[in-house]
């Protein structure tokens, strides 16, 4: 006697049963996450640390390397990746097994960094080190500007920075809105002229700015515990913080003997000027200011870029008149297109095999069976994705695509095993398919088994062909299980409705005319059978040729980890000659917008530049990294339009580009491993031979690989070195100046890097303070002898009276990875 009994007697709790899985379903897939691929990328914690005037070498041995050694005992790390910048800047990125708990990440390595602020610099602790749980991509980019030029590009900045980043970050689904801009900050620009005419150095300023801009808490007048019978309560309030540019020109730096007083005025210009500007941005030609919005770890691309978009919409009403904003790169129209380009696919598969079992089955009633099995089976599956916290992707709807034909197989077994019992043994429908499922219950549970056995070890692959494979393997095992709950619970009371027994002499003549084919068909088909029975020998010889060949071609055919698509954009990396300028980049940038606009006019969208940003998180004022935004891949149909093939033109025009090295590329296929398609690798100094012979090895190894017939494109994404300036200091000499090397270095850190002081109120947020030397006095070597120092007598002495010059290159970029220096190589 079999399960399916049960059921058959009770066909209203087979109908309740269906409709709990769809509505199971259903609810799941309104709560699914949506995405391209299942969370391949493995978690990623970063932190920004910024050391204002220091150089790359700097960056790596006071702040990488220090943070470095105490990221130990952290649970499932990978590796570790630092880069370290001349614009004092470094980032480093810590990478976990993939299935690792991001917040316990996030803690861990947050646990580490607290052992490691007592020993960084006091500029670093005082600025913050941000740690965030991020991808190392950008979900996508605004650019916001004025169509009309008329609101500066610096007051949007600002507007931006103060109005929409916090909130942007606080939305569910964000990891981090990235500012490529610059908010306002108070700016004092020191005339070392004038200090020396009144004995000052620039620490004094930093020293007056600390004091004067500070608010403090004075307390209460008859505050708690008070005298018996106080009759007045009220609190104190005394210095705050400035808050315009008129405020910070008056503070004092020195009281004379006589009275008078020596104010910033006197001796810097006060401006309300940019906190940073190092990065900068243009979109479509025209200045422009950008935000990168990434993704935080697990969170669903598609809903967070809706929340985003929504956001946006509704903070447009606020923005300044003429103020908007596009998007130059955004991750998830392809994300979209790839989702409903499988969903299709899936409508299309269910419509075809409804539309084949009509023709085998020849009887609409047959045929209604195992096609409301579909849905029922779908739903169900999507339960079990939801209930085992998976997400609708690419590759979970290409396992129910192919689980399609073996889905509906059992139902099908049913049906026709019933309309033969109806047929030969003269049964209703209610006896045949009891008679039916005690003949085939156990062989369709012995199927799905068997069929099982075959996917289910794809589920315990490691690393990530098993972060690929694991969705995969979990759709197709499910639906087949479900197809034979199905079959076995749902399927039988169906048929005992619904089947009815075949009238004679009735066939249609279509139908009729294909009986005919397929009959004459399988009796063809048997007759090769025999023949190649008899001929046995010849057929395994043949077997064994074909085993072969499909061996040979398997081990000829390309591989790759996952097929390059087209995804709607390009992306523009440009690296300057060593010591470039800005503005010699934005005239590269301005050739690249021209060829463009030139010969890809119908092709492209938009144009989004970030001037000063390069690959890895690297500054300088010689990179770029930009991103060209294409039309809808409706309107680019032909292979000459597609992405690649824009790539490839570019690449041909700019090749022999005589003032800047252009690479453009395609994104990678997997957001978060890599910044363009391809392989990725690092060369590491494991023996510590140095720097110079790490890059040595690198441009041999580049040599080689140009040579390679199995590399295309193979690049770095390594800046070059750069002239630099060693300033050499004589300690004796200026020990006999009676000068300490703390004041030597604080001093010479505030006039050409520039000090961050501390912070002002402007129009109620918190902005920072910078106290710098002002651009004509640090621009040439000999600008540096505008500088004097006061000894500890009083007196004045000019640097070049113990320090001299000392012209070399060096690297504008450093890297590490697991701790040892290391460079990065692409192909």
């Amino acid at each position: 006697m079999s399960i399916s009994r049960f059921f058959i007697a009770r066909p209203v709790f087979a109908s309740v049963l269906a409709i709990l899985i769809m509505l199971a379903g259903s609810i799941s897939a309104l709560f699914l996450p949506v995405s391209q691929f299942p969370p391949l990328a493995p978690p990623t914690v970063s932190m920004t640390i910024e050391y204002s005037g220091a150089s790359a070498q700097t960056m790596q041995d006071s702040i990488a390397q220090v943070v470095e050694q105490r990221m130990v005992g952290l649970d499932n790390l990978l590796y570790i990746a630092s880069t370290s910048s001349s614009e004092g800047r470094a980032r480093l990125s810590l990478t976990f097994e993939p299935g690792t708990d991001p917040d316990i990440a996030l803690m861990q390595v947050q646990n580490c960094l607290d052992l490691a602020m007592p020993v960084l610099p006091e500029v670093v602790k005082n600025q913050g080190i941000r740690v965030r749980k991020i991808s190392d991509s950008f979900l996508c980019f605004y650019s916001f500007f004025d169509a009309n030029n008329v609101i500066p590009v610096e007051d949007i900045g600002d507007f931006i920075s103060s109005t929409l980043i916090d909130p942007l970050s606080r939305i569910n689904g964000v990891g981090e809105a990235q500012l490529f801009g610059s908010s306002y900050a108070m700016r004092i620009w020191l005339n070392p002229n004038q200090l020396r005419s009144f004995s000052l150095t620039p620490q004094d300023v930093v020293t007056a700015v600390e004091n004067q801009n500070d608010q403090i808490s004075v307390g209460q007048i008859g505050g708690l515990p008070a005298e018996p019978g106080q009759e007045l309560n009220v609190t104190l309030l005394s210095r705050v913080k400035l808050e315009n540019v008129e405020q910070f020109r008056n503070i004092v730096v020195r009281v004379n003997p006589d009275g008078s007083a020596v104010r910033i005025r006197d001796v810097a210009r006060v401006e309300m000027g940019l906190q940073s500007y190092v990065v900068s941005s243009r979109y479509n030609a025209q200045p422009a200011v950008s935000v990168g919005i990434q993704l935080a770890e697990g969170a669903n691309a598609i809903d967070t870029s809706q929340r985003v978009a929504e956001f946006m919409e509704n903070m447009s009403q606020f923005f300044p008149h003429g103020v908007t904003y596009r998007i130059p790169n955004d991750t998830v129209p392809f994300i979209r297109a790839s989702i409903n380009s499988v969903v299709h696919t899936l409508i299309e598969a269910i419509v075809l095999v409804s539309v084949i079992m009509y023709i085998f089955l020849q009887s609409w009633r047959a045929t209604l069976i195992p096609t409301l099995a579909v849905p029922i089976v779908l739903m169900g599956t999507v339960a079990i994705m939801g209930a085992a916290g998976s997400s609708i992707n690419t590759l979970s709807m290409f396992g129910l695509v192919l689980a399609i034909g073996l889905l509906v197989d059992d139902a099908i077994v049913v049906v026709e095993n019933t309309e033969r019992i109806m047929h030969v043994e003269h049964l209703s429908a209610a006896d045949a398919i009891q008679k039916s499922m005690d003949q085939i219950t156990w062989a369709l549970i012995g199927v799905a088994a068997v069929l099982s056995a075959v996917f289910i070890p794809m589920s315990f692959f490691g690393g990530m062909p098993g972060a690929i494979y694991r969705e995969f393997s979990l759709t197709i095992v499910s639906a087949m299980t479900l197809s034979v709950f199905v079959a076995v619970t749902i399927t039988p009371p169906m048929c005992k409705y619904l089947l009815k027994p075949k009238d004679k002499g009735r066939t249609p003549r279509v139908f009729a005319a294909f009986n005919s084919c397929i009959d004459r068909a399988t009796l063809a088909y048997g007759r090769s059978v025999r023949t190649l029975i008899r001929h046995s020998g010849k057929v395994m010889v043949v077997f064994v040729f074909l085993a072969a060949g499909a061996v040979f071609a398997m081990k000829e055919m390309p591989t790759s980890f996952l097929p390059v698509e087209d995804q709607g954009t390009v992306n523009v990396n440009i690296f300057m000659p060593p010591g470039s300028t800005r503005e010699a980049t934005v005239e590269v940038i301005r050739e690249i917008e021209d060829y463009f606009n030139t010969n890809e006019a119908d092709l492209i969208r938009g144009m989004g530049m970030m001037i000063g940003l390069g690959p890895n998180g690297s500054r300088g004022q010689n990179v770029t990294n930009g991103y060209i935004n294409l039309k809808h891949w409706d309107e680019r149909p032909h292979p000459e339009q597609s992405a690649s093939a824009i790539v490839s033109r570019a690449r041909a025009h700019f090749a022999n580009h005589a003032g800047a090295r252009i690479r453009f590329s395609e994104p990678p296929q997997v957001r978060g491993l890599g910044q363009s398609s391809g392989i990725v690798m690092q060369l590491q100094d494991q023996g510590g031979l140095g720097y110079n012979a790490l890059v040595q090895a690198r441009e041999d190894l580049l040599e080689i690989a140009e040579r390679s017939p199995l590399l295309f494109n193979t690049r770095t994404s390594s800046l070059d070195d750069v002239p630099q300036l060693r300033l050499n200091i004589d300690d004796l000499k200026a020990g006999v100046f009676h000068l300490s090397p703390d004041a030597i270095n604080d001093n010479l850190s505030t006039a050409w890097g520039g000090t961050y002081v501390n912070d002002f109120v402007d129009r109620g947020r918190v902005k920072r303070v910078y106290v710098q030397g002002d651009a004509p006095y640090r621009m040439n070597p000999d600008d540096l002898s505008y500088w004097y120092f006061r000894n500890d007598e009083g007196g004045m002495v000019p640097l070049d009276a113990f320090a001299s010059l000392q012209w070399t290159f060096g690297p504008s970029q450093l890297e590490r990875f697991n701790g040892v220096p290391s460079t990065l190589i692409e192909a």
